[in-house]
């Protein structure tokens, strides 16, 4: 079992990847755009064993109600708040509005990426000069 699940990390990986600054997803949201139905703790121990940890917003999966599961008192909890509050995301207490904060993404964006899109923002319609 431990094997097959090693072969699913790639996948949740990718989709931690896509989570745009200042959204935040749960365990269980990842586990099931990554396709590893109920596999939310599966999610915790791919993040722990990702090969480039310091690229990956890991600082943005959340559990389901919102708060952040590592340890009070924890170095890694405080790192966690402190990028969460630079990217713009309200954590009162350890927990963040999942309703106000949560990404929501469409198939755009799980298939091509956030970035994709982005001189959209910038200069309106691909294309116009």
């Amino acid at each position: 079992m431990i094997g097959t699940s090693r072969k699913s990390y790639p996948r949740i990986w990718n989709v931690v990847a896509a989570i745009p600054c200042g959204r935040v997803a749960s365990y269980g949201q990842i586990a099931e755009l990554a396709g590893v139905g109920r596999g939310a703790r599966m999610v915790g121990w791919a993040l722990g064993q990702a090969p480039d940890r310091a690229s990956l917003p890991w600082h943005r999966v959340l559990n389901a109600q919102g708060r952040i599961s590592i340890p009070r008192g924890s170095r890694a909890r405080a790192e966690q708040i402190r990028r969460l509050r630079d990217e713009g995301v309200v954590v009162n207490e350890g927990r963040v509005d999942m309703r106000r904060y949560r990404w929501e993404p469409d198939i755009d964006e799980l298939v091509w990426g956030p970035a994709a899109f982005g001189d959209l923002h910038e200069t309106g319609t691909p294309g116009e000069d």
